[in-house]
């Protein structure tokens, strides 16, 4: 049977199965459209994106070398985020692939300069807005960045990133995610 004669002979249930599906695949195309690729930089790549109607920048790496005596270990990857509509910027912070230690803090050297974060669940994050400034512009001017933390296992982790192409990816998060 043909495509005319299903609408043609079945009107009432075709149409409205075929709004149906129009919609659906509306709504998916907007989503695909919002999530929007700003480039890939060297080792780190960003995106802007919708959350609850507001605009999200992200760029994000990976380590060139992870070290430590654990068997598994999950994904880790360390982020900038931009939430302009929440006036949250720069807010930097690590996954680990890993629970860590419960109440522990992680050091991230940049260049020879340590700065401390405190950890939650597999994440580490900056204790404050200033911490996450001073860190992104120490990234912004460095060369190489190394995390070092603890599982709660208490297996010791060295996660090391190269900071080639950050500030590509930093200033295409800023360009598309500017402050409010």
């Amino acid at each position: 049977m043909n495509t005319h004669a299903i609408v043609l002979t079945g009107r009432s249930t075709a149409l409205p199965l075929l709004l149906a599906i129009t919609v659906g695949m509306s709504v998916a195309a907007t989503a695909l459209a919002a999530d929007k690729s700003l480039g890939t930089f060297k080792v780190w790549s960003a995106m802007s994106f919708a959350e609850d109607d507001k605009t999200v920048c992200m760029m994000w790496s990976q380590p060139e070398k992870a070290e430590g005596k654990y068997k598994k270990r999950g994904e880790v990857f360390v982020f900038v985020t931009h939430r302009p509509g929440d006036r949250e910027m720069n807010k930097v912070s690590f996954e680990t692939g890993y629970t860590f230690k419960e109440a522990s803090e992680v050091r991230v050297t940049i260049d020879g300069r340590a700065h401390n974060l405190y950890t939650d669940g597999s994440t580490a994050w900056s204790y404050d807005a200033k911490d996450d400034s001073r860190m992104v512009k120490a990234m912004r001017a460095g060369r190489t960045m190394i995390m070092e933390g603890t599982s709660g296992r208490g297996t010791k982790t060295r996660d090391t990133y190269s900071l080639s192409g950050f500030t590509a990816a930093h200033n295409a998060i800023n360009k598309a995610c500017k402050p409010k």
